[in-house]
């Protein structure tokens, strides 16, 4: 409470109240709209999605068969 006192007696206006800050929400609809209209701007996403996710689950395999050497 000593600032306020302090800000009195100098003949400052006191201190605005901040607003507590809230999380945006999210707009689920929006969302999908925009990732909807890159992937159809960017057809080959999906499939260098999914050849990078094979190509990471044939070398994790490879490696657990070279691991327990039955290569």
């Amino acid at each position: 409470m000593g600032e306020a006192k302090r800000r009195k007696e100098l003949g400052i206006p006191p201190r605005e109240k901040t607003l507590e800050t809230q999380l945006p929400s999210l707009d689920k609809q929006a969302i999908q709209k925009k990732i909807r209209s890159f992937l159809y701007k960017n057809p080959i996403i999906p499939f260098l999605f999914y050849g990078a996710a094979i190509a990471t689950l044939a070398w994790g395999l490879y490696s657990l068969l070279k691991v327990y050497k039955f290569i």
